[in-house]
C-alpha cells in the first residue's frame, strides 16, 4: 500500500471506533459554525454593499482608500 492509503486506513479506523471522540468532534462542529457563522452574521457586516451604490463598489473602495484612478 502507499503511504497515502495507509495514512486513509488509519484516520478511518480510528474515528469509527470512537465513542468519546465523536462527542468532542460534534462539540468541536459546533464551536466552528458559531465561530463561522453567527459571529460574522452579528458582527461583521456587508459594509460595502450598505454604502455603495450597485455597481460602484470598486469606486467606493478606492475612495476608501484614497487610490486614485
Amino acid at each position: 500500500m502507499n503511504l497515502l492509503t495507509k495514512i486513509w486506513h488509519l484516520y478511518y479506523d480510528g474515528f469509527r471506533s470512537m465513542t468519546l471522540g465523536r462527542t468532542l468532534w460534534l462539540i468541536i462542529a459546533i464551536k466552528l459554525f458559531i465561530i463561522f457563522v453567527v459571529l460574522r452574521l452579528c458582527f461583521f457586516p456587508n459594509y460595502i454593499k450598505e454604502h455603495a451604490r450597485e455597481g460602484n463598489e470598486a469606486e467606493f473602495v478606492a475612495k476608501t482608500l484614497n487610490i486614485e484612478n
